[in-house]
């Protein structure tokens, strides 16, 4: 089948589809009325049954590696507490909600004592309503008041489509209260008007942390009256504030208590997550509050089965001749079609937007053959598009329209899909709690549900679908933060002497590292003591020093050449890898070439191109190591962790051939080099130890590298982050060592907490790393083991066997798990943060000999950019789409 209507820069995601012919497991509807479907005919298979015939034949059955299957499971039911209000009981049932579950229950009491609360139970666990509960209760009491507002209530939701989702089902559950609850959205496509009516009149405040931060705390004055009524904060999805993102978010929290305080309230904090590791300790680390944990999830299941799924190879080579495995994007495209065909409610999960895109393209290719009207029920979402679109397309999946939806992991919160009977994972999203987050959208109505997670070619994923009890037998991660990192609490100081003046009485409310950087910032003349109180001295507003998601600087716009039309945005942090000048950019299904990137004012100018080329940036990477926090022997090496200073630049970027990717040339680029100050961990080999692992000079380098590369692949699977959000550099002699030396490197200032936790789990980490080598099947490497999708330098030098064999006997000197290296240390101890979700780049060395030459991540051929809500852009950052 030929896809000549999509461009030329996108066919390398395809390529494979060449060489596998499309089939379906079902026999395609015929002679059915004008006004039915195939899809709208067939009726809904059990789970098992469902992946029966999805893997019928025999090309399709070999793809399963394991199938997990899990019992439904009973509820217990519970009464609610006699203090919420019968009116609001009486809401819930007729919205069909008899009694609650016991968690719910209990959640309700807590907060109606006052108590800050956290219900970490599974999906569609009926998380919202244990919380919605006593607030809606509190609202009916303050409607009823004599004089003034009445109690008010605010919402926080890391993403607008949640809380668009969310605001929709209060006002359908508080119809019968009539104007008592009064429920608005406040975020960034609120038009101007509205909000004034909001802050004036609304008591139930729907927005993100964004919001609250650029816009409600520095005009705080004028929100003023609802402030001061403020009773609770609901923090919903609370596991996704992580890492530098959900230390900003705890920053900003504690400046609302703050000001909450100022006008004299102290609100309960009701907080919602998915199932994870001490969510009472995530959430006392977010808050600043003492909080209560709800986590024994009361609620029923239906069965699950859940499948691993590992793509086959392909007549393709890539790079040294290695073996190509069909794209997880192909892969799930056919999925998605044939379960549409069968009229199977479903969502197939991709990390990427691009890669959302071509499965529904793909998808709606595919089901045109069968029946037109099926390619309309498939549609893409993701990030990016307007809020009328996103509201459209939600709104046809909640009805039952849309059979079929490509998404980023902005559906994977809590927005009601309810009614899915499959998901498709393409890729593993990161972490256990994000992949059961994922799988647990299908099944929301208590039927049986299928999920089915499709590997990448790479070396996590292929560990995983061989390894399943590493997804099954263990519990999730815990969500860890850092909110004293000063990168992230220096602005915030600024942010709260803008908007009061910030006195020694404050200061234990943001943390024992606040009183250390007040004389810095006072250096810096951004603050300034005044009697006994710090001020802001600038005139721009201080929210405006940093963008908590980790943006990295001001979006460089993408603009059209010739007609001054805006594209888009791309983050300030990946600007230098992917719109640089000659790069080609894909947006909405077109291919654009970049004409011009003027760095100073934040624009790239680009024209509408067909290019028969991609183009890849390349970039050299140094590690100074500024101080070693903590070292130990590792047999006559050493394993460390500390902190460096990253120094990254791009120097030029290829043009490689479409499909076989065939190098065509490079050019130089004369961009300015970037620096970022993060957290390392690393680890030297000495000669005894090259000479027992039979690593002579000439393939030093290439073992290295291939340990670095597989090393960076496996980290996800012991801490919470993915390999984009982490680099490395690999240096047969490391000015700061003497030694050789692998670095691995958080990708955001002050760290991230990835590098901590591989320090402190390396021996388990190193292990899998080499079992993941020594495994796969591939006679000199390949992409899943040691080569890398995001390496610039073409994977070169790569040697298997010696990454191996030094793995070996590094691994022989390993100490015992007791002094503090093993896996299984807790992270809730930890004081680095966890991951933000961000793309990176992963530094590379080229060869041996060389100084350190790294990669940027442009080349990936599908998971090529995280979701939108999602952090990024840093100095390391720069190899971001």
């Amino acid at each position: 089948m030929a896809f000549n209507h999509l461009p030329a820069g996108v066919h390398d995601a395809l390529a494979p589809l060449s060489v596998m012919p499309v089939t379906h497991s079902v026999p395609m509807a015929k002679n059915l009325p004008p006004d039915r479907s195939p899809a709208d005919s067939a009726p809904r298979p059990s789970p098992g049954a469902l992946l029966d015939r999805l893997t019928a034949g025999p090309s399709r059955a070999s793809r399963i590696t394991h199938t997990e299957h899990l019992p439904p499971r009973a509820g217990r039911h519970a009464v609610w507490p006699d203090r919420i209000r019968a009116e609001v009981i009486a809401a819930v049932r007729a919205a069909g909600i008899g009694h609650p579950w016991a968690h719910q229950a209990r959640a309700a009491e807590h907060a109606l004592d006052g108590e800050s609360v956290v219900v970490a139970t599974g999906t569609a666990s009926g998380k919202s309503l244990a919380y919605l509960t006593p607030v809606l209760s509190a609202l009916l009491d303050g409607s009823e008041a004599p004089n003034g507002r009445g109690a008010t209530a605010l919402y926080l939701a890391p993403t607008k489509a949640l809380a668009a989702d969310q605001c929709r089902a209060v006002k359908e559950l508080s119809q019968p209260l009539g104007h008592s609850v009064r429920a608005a959205v406040h975020d960034g496509d609120t038009p101007f008007e509205e909000r004034e009516w909001i802050r004036q009149y609304a008591n139930y405040v729907l927005t993100n942390p964004d919001m609250l931060h650029r816009s409600v705390l520095p005009s705080h004055a004028r929100w003023s009256s609802f402030l001061k009524s403020l009773k609770y904060v609901v923090v919903d999805e609370c596991h996704t504030y992580r890492g530098v993102f959900g230390s900003h978010v705890a920053q900003v929290l504690r400046r609302l208590r703050r000001l909450c305080a100022r006008y004299g309230a102290s609100p309960v904090f009701l907080l919602a997550s998915a199932t994870a590791a001490e969510p009472a300790v995530a959430a006392r680390r977010l808050t600043g509050l003492p909080v209560v944990e709800v986590a024994d999830d009361a609620s029923p299941r239906g069965e699950l089965v859940f499948a691993l799924w590992e793509p086959p190879l392909t007549e393709l080579h890539g790079e040294k001749g290695a073996p190509v495995r069909r794209t997880a994007t192909a892969e799930a495209a056919d999925l998605l079609t044939d379960l549409t065909v069968q009229g199977v409610r479903s969502v197939a999960f991709v990390r990427s937007r691009r890669g959302a895109e071509l499965i529904s393209v793909i998808a709606q290719e595919r089901l045109a053959e069968v029946d037109r009207s099926l390619a309309r029920r498939v549609a893409a979402y993701r990030g990016g598009y307007l809020p009328e679109e996103r509201r459209a397309l939600e709104r046809a999946l909640h009805s039952g329209e849309l059979l079929g939806l490509a998404a980023t992991n902005a559906l994977e919160l809590g927005v009601d899909i309810s009614g899915l009977d499959a998901v498709v994972i393409a890729g593993y999203p990161g972490t256990r709690a994000s992949l059961w987050q994922q799988a647990g959208r299908a099944g929301r109505s208590g039927q049986g549900a299928l999920a089915v997670m499709v590997a990448r070619d790479d070396p996590l994923d292929t560990f995983l679908v061989h390894h399943p009890e590493a997804l099954f037998d263990r519990p999730v991660e815990s969500t860890v933060l850092d909110p004293d990192n000063p990168y992230v609490l220096a602005p915030h100081l600024c942010a709260a002497a803008e908007e009061l003046p910030l006195t020694d009485e404050d200061l234990e409310l943001f943390g024992p590292a606040a009183a250390g950087l007040l004389p810095q910032l006072e250096a810096a003349k951004l603050l300034r003591r005044r009697t006994r109180a710090w001020h802001w001295t600038r005139r721009e507003r201080a929210a405006d020093l940093t963008d908590i998601r980790g943006e990295g600087g001001r979006p460089v716009q993408v603009v059209e050449d010739g007609t001054g039309r805006l594209l888009g945005t791309v983050d300030a942090g990946a600007a230098h890898t992917t719109v640089h000048e000659g790069a080609v950019h894909l947006h909405q299904g077109r291919t654009y070439l970049v004409r011009s990137l003027d760095l100073e004012d934040s624009v790239a100018l680009v024209e509408q191109a067909a290019p028969a080329y991609t183009t890849v940036a390349r970039d050299t990477t140094s590690v100074s190591v500024l101080e070693t926090d903590t070292e130990i022997p590792w047999g006559d090496g050493r394993l460390c962790y500390g902190s460096v200073e990253v120094t990254n630049q791009v120097v030029s970027f290829l043009r490689r051939r479409v499909i076989t990717g065939e190098v065509l040339g490079e050019t130089k680029l004369d961009l300015p080099p970037r620096t970022l100050r993060t957290r390392a961990v690393w680890w030297t080999v000495t000669e005894d130890q090259l000479d027992r692992a039979r690593i002579n000079p000439e393939i030093l380098g290439g073992a290295l590298h291939a340990a670095e590369h597989a090393s960076i692949g496996m980290l996800p699977l012991f801490a919470t982050c993915d390999r984009w959000d982490i680099g490395g550099v690999s240096v047969p002699l490391h000015p700061d060592t003497l030694l050789p030396t692998v670095f691995v490197y958080d990708g955001h200032p002050g760290g991230a907490g990835f590098a901590e936790r591989a320090f402190h789990t390396a021996g388990d980490w190193l292990a899998a790393t080499r079992q993941a080598i020594a495994s796969c099947e591939c006679e000199a490497g390949c992409p899943s083991c040691i080569q890398s999708p995001k390496c610039g330098n073409g994977n070169e030098p790569l040697h298997k066997r010696g990454a191996v064999r030094l793995l070996t006997v590094l691994l022989e000197g390993a100490p015992a798990k007791e002094s503090g290296t093993a896996a299984g240390r807790t992270e809730a101890g930890r004081t680095e943060t966890d991951r933000t979700e961000t793309g990176r780049t992963e530094a590379d060395r080229t060869e041996t000999g060389r100084t350190e030459t790294d990669r940027t991540e442009t080349g990936r051929t599908e998971a090529d950019r995280a979701e939108a809500d999602r952090a990024g852009g840093t100095a390391a950052g720069a190899g971001r789409e």
